[in-house]
């Protein structure tokens, strides 16, 4: 399951990347929108990897 989360959460990573470089593209509220999804993709990102590195090594779950 931990390695399920650990996918996920990498999945978020990419996600919050691509939000950041829309935003810097966007002007006005459409860079408001994509500022709040690299937000909330960052923090279910960080709050996965997490709960995956309570049963996997730190080392590895970041490298993946």
């Amino acid at each position: 399951m931990n390695w399920i989360l650990l996918i996920i959460a990498g999945l978020f990573e990419v996600a919050f990347a691509a939000c950041l470089g829309k935003a810097k593209e966007a002007t006005g509220a459409e860079a408001t929108y994509w500022h709040i999804g690299f937000l909330i993709c960052l923090a279910a990102s960080m709050t996965l990897l997490i709960k995956a590195t309570q049963e996997l090594p730190i080392g590895t779950a970041y490298a993946v």
